[in-house]
């Protein structure tokens, strides 16, 4: 007897879009190391953009998030400029979303951290009903990528509310900040390697990357008074970021993939159909 999720999984047209293979990146230190710099990167563009015209920030993260996400959207194969460009405006729309709700509407970080918590939890929870895997290994459809895009955007915004409690609830400041996700993001991985499961470890390490780039991030570019940090600039620091990012995603698409670059494989308590 065909369950709903599996009816679900095999209907509608965006399942129907099939890819030749994964649309996701092998996960490896390349990966996680550009993720952290784009969290990072994303973080001081928002607020360089902010600071110098918010009406034109939020009318550059709009079409910058629409447009990249279009473009990626339309290839049928992975592309690791497309993909990395997507993750990067992602970013700031992520930044402008969390700090919307708190500078715009005056909803305090306590609160709007829950709440994309929350938004992430039902996000996977729906996800997981439809397609029956969490996996970005099986990222093969056109529907399964929509959920992805869904879900890395609800981190962003989880993991930028998430960073602004310890620095300025908490009041723990920048550097602090980025010292507690260090070591909070270390968690999964071990845990990994002691057998926890895997894609659970790999979406808990995905969401803590958000909080621990932008406080960096925030350390380098934010005056002494604002948080203890060293005063670079955003701008500064935006530049800087996007380079190196740019740098590792064209050594990236140079070498290839070494044997057991991808430490996140699909796990069988979350990939029965």
């Amino acid at each position: 007897m065909t369950s709903p999720g599996a009816r679900m999984r095999g209907s509608g047209r965006y399942a129907a879009t099939q890819y030749a293979a994964t649309k996701a990146p092998e996960v490896g230190a390349t990966f996680w190391l550009i993720k952290v710099l784009t969290t990072g990167m994303g973080e001081s563009a928002s607020d360089y953009l902010a600071k110098t015209n918010l009406v034109l920030a939020g009318l550059l993260g709009t079409v910058g998030i629409v447009v990249s996400l279009w473009l990626q959207l339309r290839r049928r194969t992975h592309h690791a400029g497309t993909y990395w460009t997507a993750v990067a405006m992602v970013a700031v729309f992520g930044t402008m979303a969390a700090d919307g709700l708190h500078v715009g509407l005056g909803v305090p970080y306590a609160v709007s951290t829950p709440f994309f918590l929350a938004s992430v939890v039902v996000l996977f929870l729906v996800w997981h009903r439809v397609e029956g895997t969490l996996s970005i290994h099986t990222i093969t459809t056109r529907r399964r990528e929509i959920f992805y895009w869904l879900t890395v955007l609800a981190t962003f915004a989880l993991g930028t509310a998430a960073g602004d409690l310890t620095a300025y609830t908490m009041h723990l400041g920048y550097l602090a900040s980025a010292v507690v996700f260090a070591v909070m993001i270390a968690v999964p991985l071990v845990a990994w390697r002691l057998g926890f499961n895997a894609i659970a470890a790999f979406w808990t390490a995905y969401v803590l990357t958000r909080p621990l780039g932008a406080s960096v991030a925030d350390w380098l570019g934010k005056p002494p008074a604002l948080g203890n940090g060293l005063g670079l600039g955003d701008g500064p620091v935006t530049i800087a970021a996007a380079l190196l990012i740019a740098g590792l995603v064209a050594l990236s698409t140079r070498q290839p993939s070494p044997a057991g670059v991808r430490a996140v494989e699909p796990s069988p308590v979350l990939e029965t159909e």
